[in-house]
């Protein structure tokens, strides 16, 4: 195990006439089984971890008293601001310019009632009391970094629960749909609480809408699986066209999720634009793991995952070169391969392309509000228990994130509104979460987030350290405009750490969209540039300012990348494959499990 690593050990009965338990092995159990029950109640965040940092900032707080004269300035402006705007709304109602406008991502008081009194007072005294509290939490002298970003974020996610759009009788446009309704919509959010509560109660999942179903509508391109183990399944999808390239395209899935947002309906399908693009395509699609996997580490997803797939689809194409692509943390697996491969003289990558996925974790966005030593220690203890992370509270932290978008905004649509969201096949994915074994998170969190050992160039594989300035393939990475997992900057030091061509898209979306971004979906257009390996380094405010903008999608430009770097197309018959026995159809059988 590399040194550094920290295992989730599970306990085990003393076997008969054995020597005694060591104490303190049964003291520290009793403490992991006490916080393991105490992250259940917390959605795994550390109250720990959030006291230190409400610790550093009130101790720094409290000898700054020209901090303290400066709110009290700021608050007395505010409430002089916020009385000559009430006075002129009583005059000009709905015609009074605002006094504050929102952030451009909130769209809470979007709605042209907001704007009459005294909605508009509300929604004007709610941002100026948001925007005094992010100055009460930011800019004071000596609370170190992430503490601030915690305190903020904590304040924000307080003040967010008690917005004027979250109450019925605050929230005009709730308002007039009672008495358009007669109050219907009431009953129907309330049978919807109902329902979501009865689900929740019984761990049942939502109600998939009948126009999504795996393996049928999504998750439907032609294929066969021709590799499994423990771990993963390949998926084979042949190329649609007349002409192959040689070059076969292994793509590498995060297993945070199942595979086949890269395969969701027919007009929103990655793989299938790939074979129509004359590239035969293989998938990993990953099993997911339950408490009989909690010792399944990094190591494992490295040799049972990626090189596998690996060895499978060289052994299956017959050809010396593969494209790969891994997406999200798939990307970060890709990655560590593909430094220990150049480190060991493998040359079996032909091209590397990374969505969505960061390499370094120093900038990795607001999930590092989450990560330090409390934190991760209270996430393993509760691992211990469990023997993995279990779905709902992954997805908890990351709707915490956007809770905006992903909490009070649906709970005003369903239960205050009496609306469902109308699904769709990203929303459909989104619902399929999949579970992360106790020690490869505790290794992820730990030897990626929290030390960045990946970057600085100690992190091992067969104990001995891989360097990302080995990776001397041509690099195709894209980032995402508004991805709060991994922002675009921090994808961008590919250019930092690569010693390659690297040839940088930046496409509007978050982390999700912006990698499912079919042709002829309005809206969408990026930005890409090709840095030759060994030009001099450009920073991503730089990069910005010299790459070109082009309207559409960046799968047709990943597509020309990719051709470029490939063998000619030539006539499908003319492409031998060795015979393996088929193991299934596509999408296999792994993407089912629970």
């Amino acid at each position: 195990m590399p040194d550094g690593a920290s295992p989730v050990p599970r306990p085990s009965k003393r076997p008969s006439g054995a020597e005694p338990p060591d104490p303190s092995a049964l003291t520290d159990s009793w403490d992991r089984a006490l916080r393991a029950t105490m992250a259940h109640t917390t959605m795994g965040i550390s109250p720990a971890a959030l006291g230190a940092a409400w610790a550093d900032w009130a101790s720094h707080i409290a000898v700054a008293p020209g901090k303290r004269l400066q709110l009290v300035d700021k608050a007395v402006r505010k409430f002089i601001r916020f009385q000559r705007f009430a006075a002129d709304s009583a005059l000009s109602g709905a015609d009074t310019p605002a006094c504050i406008a929102p952030l451009a991502q909130d769209r809470r008081f979007a709605s042209d009632a907001w704007r009459a009194p005294p909605y508009n007072m509300l929604s004007q005294g709610f941002l100026l009391a948001q925007q005094w509290w992010w100055n009460a939490t930011t800019g004071i002298r000596g609370v170190t970094p992430q503490h601030e970003r915690v305190m903020e974020f904590c304040t924000r996610q307080i003040l967010d629960m008690f917005a004027p759009s979250n109450f019925a009788m605050t929230n005009p446009e709730v308002l007039q749909r009672t008495l358009e309704t007669g109050g219907a919509n009431l009953l129907r959010g309330w049978q919807n609480l109902v329902v979501d509560m009865m689900q929740s109660i019984s761990g049942g999942r939502a109600q998939s809408n009948n126009d999504f179903v795996v393996g049928e509508t999504i998750a439907a391109t032609p294929g066969q699986v021709i590799f499994r183990n423990r771990l993963m399944e390949v998926i084979e999808y042949p190329a649609t066209t007349a002409k192959v390239h040689a070059e076969p395209i292994l793509i590498t899935p995060a297993w945070i999720m199942k595979y086949y947002i890269l395969d969701l309906g027919p007009d929103n399908s990655l793989v299938r634009f790939l074979t129509s693009q004359g590239y035969t395509v293989y998938m990993i699609s990953w099993a997911n793991p339950g408490e009989a996997d909690r010792d399944l580490g990094m190591d494992d997803y490295l040799s049972l995952g990626q090189m596998a797939a690996l060895d499978a689809v060289q052994a299956r194409s017959g050809v010396d070169q593969i494209h790969v692509c891994g997406y999200c943390i798939g990307g970060t697996l890709l990655t560590i391969a593909a430094a220990a491969m150049a480190r060991d003289g493998d040359s079996r990558i032909a091209s590397l392309t990374l969505l969505a996925a960061q390499a370094d974790f120093s900038e990795a966005g607001e999930l590092m509000l989450f990560i330090n030593e409390s934190q991760v220690a209270f996430l393993e203890d509760m691992m211990w228990q469990q023997g993995y992370l279990d779905t709902h509270q992954m997805a908890g932290a990351f709707q915490i994130l956007r809770s905006n978008d992903l909490i009070w905004s649906r709970i005003v649509r369903s239960y205050l509104m009496g609306e469902r969201y109308v699904s769709n096949d990203l929303m459909t994915w989104n619902a399929d979460a999949t579970r992360m074994p106790a020690r490869m998170h505790s290794e992820y969190l730990r030897q990626l987030f929290l030390e960045n050992r990946l970057a600085t160039g100690r992190y091992e594989v067969g104990d001995a350290a891989v360097a990302l300035s080995d990776i001397r393939v041509p690099t195709f990475a894209l980032g995402t405009t508004r991805d709060h997992v991994a922002p675009w900057r921090s994808v961008h030091k590919a250019h930092l750490y690569f010693d390659a061509e690297v040839t940088f898209v930046l496409t509007t979306g978050g982390h999700n969209s912006g990698v499912v971004s079919a042709p002829g979906k309005p809206h969408r257009s990026y930005r890409m540039r090709t840095t030759p390996a060994h030009a001099p380094y450009e920073d991503a405010d730089d990069w910005l300012l010299r790459a070109h903008d082009a309207e559409g999608s960046w799968w047709l430009a990943w597509a020309e990348w990719l051709a470029a770097r490939s063998s000619p197309a030539t006539k499908a018959s003319r492409m031998a494959r060795a015979p393996v026995p088929v193991l299934g159809a596509a999408p296999g059988q792994y993407v089912f499990q629970k």
